[in-house]
């Protein structure tokens, strides 16, 4: 494998968000997982406010190689839910920030069906036309894999399969390159990070919290988790400070 490293002057926080949406009711599972519509809104004002742009990762790349200096946040939704076409885009585009939304090849116009098991609600996941609908808008996709699958509990026949059906299946729906990919659940090998390369991939983001500093493996990128208790002076530190480096595991 041909290990490629982050070589930025500053540390780049890459921000992860799921559904952007009111939270169900308390004592839902993964409850937090919601940011409500209006909390995102601010946080994007926020970043604005503060002289931060919001970046795609394809836009994010070359701040994360050095070639370009500047306050810059990526921003990324896992799972590709609808709710981030219709809640999140409009801040989006109000700060001329841009996003990748890691989408799964397998499931698009169908619901969350990975987390039936642990109770969690179903929720639409975006069709290939609203897809297209968020590339247009400024907007990228990356790649979750063809169908959400746990990497590290299936074999290795079956995830080079899902993570290269993944990637051509999008790039067949969006009529551009999808050049970066998430791990699901955070969960892999080093195995995995190998067949993301060798796939083509050009980064791939983990749950591993930090921000992202020199000498990261550009296939191994720690993010910043944005929760549904994710108060704004909080959202500051997690961005602006080494609040989550410290929550490195």
């Amino acid at each position: 494998m041909s290990k490629r490293f982050t070589a930025n002057i500053r540390p780049i926080p890459i921000l992860v968000y799921h559904q952007i949406a009111a939270a169900p009711p308390k004592g839902s599972p993964f409850r937090s997982l919601y940011v409500a519509p209006e909390a995102f809104a601010s946080q994007m004002a926020w970043l604005e406010r503060l002289g931060y742009q919001g970046l795609s990762m394809t836009a994010l790349q070359p701040y994360l190689v050095g070639q370009k200096k500047g306050k810059v946040v990526g921003i990324t939704f896992d799972d590709g839910y609808l709710n981030n076409l219709s809640n999140a885009l409009p801040s989006l585009t109000k700060h001329g920030f841009s996003s990748t939304c890691y989408a799964v090849s397998g499931l698009l116009g169908k619901t969350n069906v990975w987390d039936g098991g642990i109770g969690i609600a179903q929720t639409p996941l975006m069709n290939e036309s609203q897809l297209r609908q968020w590339v247009s808008a400024g907007q990228e996709v990356g790649s979750h894999t063809h169908q959400h699958i746990d990497l590290t509990v299936s074999n290795n026949d079956n995830c080079r399969l899902e993570i290269t059906i993944g990637k051509n299946v999008l790039e067949s729906v969006v009529k551009n390159p999808v050049d970066h990919f998430c791990y699901p659940y955070g969960r892999y090998q080093p195995e995995h990070i190998g067949m993301v390369d060798e796939i083509g991939f050009v980064t791939a983001t983990t749950t591993q919290r930090s921000r992202c500093h020199a000498q990261t493996d550009m296939l191994q990128l720690p993010r910043v988790p944005v929760l549904r208790s994710t108060i704004l002076p909080v959202f500051w530190l997690k961005v602006a400070t080494a609040y989550e480096d410290r929550r490195k595991k």
